[in-house]
């Protein structure tokens, strides 16, 4: 079996036949014996091929003069080139320089920086061949060996050992699903080795998660070097688990939070634990019904000690101040902030601050997002005494190469609200587990290490270079279709700045227009410019937000992101139904918008795939093809209400049945216009257990307070929290919901997954969950 691949990349193993040619293919067998595989390049660009499809690479040897017109004295030439893509790409690759047999003097005219980057030098026929070859296999297998991270390192060891299991759990390293039918398959179809390093805390020398130490310990000390953090904690069962972790350990029962209304459920579940009481910061929205940020006015001290004044539940708060805030970084369209004047503006109001980045983890990586992430906030970038405390919490499987569920909680403590390891780690072992699956801490690690030095902002470089590729790509395809005028000419478009600034030349250009490599390199091209139409959101300031180039909203036809309607339009959902019947999953759907995620997982091949679908939807919406072709289980789930329907008729149904409505502007209003508090989320948490709670239709539930959660994926942000009241019938809430509830009955087989919401079975109605009055409440 081959321990790794090595890089032999010379002009001599062309076609040529010589005594150079003929020993560099003995060194290349040799390398073979010892178990390497070789893969060879007879020239520069054959070279960068292989650097950047094989990840396995543990060593390479590369000839100077690999291109003829290759200058020995030069900085210049295909040796050169592949040294560098070699430097970008890998950290302490084994590199050496193969060097001209027939010439005298060239070592001294090698560029001095080549010195830094090669391990050794090569001269094929002064040693022999097996000689030269156990000098890279040495060096092959020292880096093979030494690019483990220390937790993965630790589990491969322990698991060749092949000890006996006699602890938990009890497959015993998969031994138990041998002696049945069922269990077999399962032990084939994931095979021995997932068993094998299924363990028992019990295993000492691999360290304990609860303890942080040994091995465990070792590994979340390199991801804190490697995320820029002062402390991380590996946490199993997900971001959702260290967002109440954090949110646990900050704030206490009747102490004030500030917190993003735009927020994960979870940071409220951890409100609903800690007792806290929140008093809600409201981002800005745009006419599509995206959720933008936070503007600056909002969050400076003055507003904040304003809306904490006015909070009814403040006033018999443990303290008038607030002792945490909670953000979402990046948004789930993508929107992340300048974390550090965001951190400054907030200081007066919170000794904590804490940045929920799930979808975030890649920003330390790549320059487009320097100073936007939450560990970019620190004594050399704040040096303040009001410098709070940092919390970020990463999924770290969303985006970066890691197991599902596995997450991470990164800090940077200030001398303001120091964070003892000791007692932030009770909050960590209450939310944690005693049974920790190994792989997946192994996956943290190996996630850490594929970040570490220069292949982490390779990595990252790719995810956005195709990210930008897509996006030319959609607007190219909108400007052909309507240049060509043999079809109507609409197309999707890509939410994003429409021009942008040359540095070059100082003058804008359109986006489709500008270099890739500006678009993947300078952050400006990304910012939102405060009044810029093309985000649509009110009170930014410049250089405040920037738009993550790798999260690609898709807009359809309908709506601007002003508000802007038109007599026409394609419905978001129609278009990812249809997608999902071409095996294309996208990740959010809006009315009239859907989020694309190019992760470090996105080709060319398969993005590629995703333009084909949406020129055939546009296809078969301008043929008015019959929706038995387009969406035949639809049709087969609903006859009586789509048999007979085109694709453009349900378009163009939809598109009115949501104008009618004002599905967006009622949207708007709910998150805008905020229920009104009137009992912390805990207590009626509290009634819900204990049954002083009943669930009640939309139209019976005006005037009561709400006693669970209710979030709409959607945008998936809370609408209603438990302790607020519902409103009157014509209130925001209810007229929003209600929106919703007349949609899915007009359209079945497109509801919203609404949280906290269950639907009559009989009649399709909306159900709530609503405190139950107390007797003295019920009039006599």
């Amino acid at each position: 079996m081959s321990t790794g691949t090595v890089l032999l990349a010379t002009r001599e193993l062309g076609a040529r036949v010589g005594a150079v040619g003929e020993q560099l293919r003995r060194i290349g067998k040799e390398l073979e014996g010892q178990g390497l595989q070789v893969r060879s390049a007879g020239d520069a660009r054959d070279a960068q091929a292989v650097l950047r499809t094989e990840a396995g690479l543990v060593g390479a040897v590369v000839a100077w003069d690999l291109d003829p017109q290759a200058d020995p004295g030069g900085a210049a030439g295909g040796g050169a080139e592949v040294l560098a893509a070699i430097g970008q790409r890998f950290k302490d690759l084994p590199v050496f320089l193969l060097m001209p047999q027939d010439s005298e003097g060239e070592f001294e005219q090698l560029p001095l920086w080549v010195a830094e980057v090669v391990t050794g030098y090569v001269w094929a026929l002064e040693d022999t061949p097996v000689f030269i070859a156990g000098r890279v296999a040495a060096a092959a297998r020292a880096y093979r060996d030494g690019v483990l991270p220390p937790f993965f390192k630790a589990l491969r060891r322990f698991e060749d050992a092949h000890q006996y299991s006699w602890h938990t759990p009890a497959h015993a390293g998969g031994v138990a699903f041998l002696k049945s039918a069922a269990g077999r398959a399962f032990f084939d179809y994931y095979g021995e080795r997932l068993f094998r390093t299924d363990l028992s805390i019990s295993v000492g020398e691999l360290g304990s998660l609860f303890e942080h130490s040994g091995p465990i310990g070792e590994a979340e000390r390199n991801a804190a070097r490697v995320f820029g953090a002062d402390r991380t904690y590996f946490v199993l069962h997900g971001d959702s688990t260290a967002d109440r972790m954090v949110g646990h350990f900050s704030v206490m029962r009747d102490e004030i939070a500030l917190v993003d209304r735009n927020c994960h459920k979870s940071v409220l579940h951890g409100l609903v634990i800690s007792g806290a009481r929140p008093v809600y910061l409201v981002p800005t929205r745009n006419g599509y019904g995206l959720a933008g940020p936070l503007p600056p006015a909002r969050i400076d001290a003055d507003a904040v000690r304003a809306r904490i004044a006015d909070h009814p539940l403040a006033a018999d708060a443990l303290s008038p101040r607030a002792q945490y805030a909670v953000l979402t970084n990046s948004t789930y369209d993508g929107l992340c902030y300048d974390t550090v004047q965001v951190a400054r503006t907030l200081a007066p109001s919170t000794p904590r601050v804490h940045f929920d980045e799930a979808w975030f983890a890649y920003a330390r990586f790549h320059p487009l997002y320097e100073g936007r992430y939450g560990m970019a906030v620190g004594a050399d970038t704040f040096d303040d005494p009001m410098r709070p405390t940092v919390f970020a919490t990463q999924s770290t499987h969303k985006l970066l190469a890691a197991l599902s569920q596995t997450a991470m909680v990164h800090v940077k403590p200030s001398p303001r609200a120091p964070v003892q390891h000791e007692r932030f780690n009770e909050a960590f072992m209450m939310h944690g587990t005693t049974s920790p699956l190994y792989p997946a801490i192994a996956s943290l690690d190996v996630a850490t290490a594929m970040m570490d030095g220069p292949q982490g902002t390779s990595l990252i470089g790719e995810a956005v270079t195709e990210a930008v590729r897509f996006r030319k790509a959609v607007v190219r395809t909108g400007r052909r279709i309507e240049a060509a005028g043999d079809r109507p000419g609409w197309f999707f478009g890509v939410w994003q700045p429409d021009t942008v600034t040359d540095p070059a030349t100082g003058e804008r250009v359109d986006f489709v227009d500008a270099p890739p490599a500006l678009l993947a390199a300078d952050p400006r091209c990304w910012q939102l410019e405060p009044g810029a139409e093309w985000h649509g959101f009110e009170g930014l300031t410049e250089g405040y937000c920037l738009l993550d180039p790798v999260k690609v909203t898709l807009t359809c036809p309908g709506v601007t992101a002003t508000g802007d309607r038109g007599e026409w339009g394609i419905p978001a959902r129609v278009l990812t139904a249809y997608l999902a019947t071409r095996g294309i999953v996208v990740e959010k759907t809006d009315s009239y918008s859907t989020l694309i995620l190019f992760s470090m997982g996105i080709t060319k091949g398969k993005w590629g795939t995703l333009m084909d679908a949406l020129m055939d939807f546009k296809a078969l919406y301008d043929g008015a093809a019959p929706l038995e072709r387009v969406l035949p289980a639809l049709v087969d789930a609903h006859p009586h209400r789509y048999t007979g329907l085109t694709l453009k008729r349900l378009c163009q149904d939809m598109h009115e049945h949501l104008t009618e409505a004002e599905l967006i502007d009622a949207l708007d209003t709910a998150f805008r216009d905020l229920p009104e508090p009137v009992a912390p989320p805990q207590h009626c948490y509290q009634r819900l257990i204990r049954g002083g709670t009943e669930r009640l239709p939309l139209a019976e539930a005006a005037g009561r307070i709400s006693a669970a959660m209710v979030t709409v994926t959607p945008p998936g942000i809370p609408v209603l929290m438990p302790g607020e009241a519902v409103g009157t019938p014509d209130g925001p809430l209810l007229r929003y919901l209600g929106a919703l509830e007349a949609f899915d009955r007009a359209f079945p087989g497109f509801h919203s997954e609404t949280h906290g919401v269950t639907m009559d079975p009989a009649t399709g109605a909306y159900l709530i969950e609503c405190v139950r009055p107390e007797p003295e409440d019920v009039p006599s």
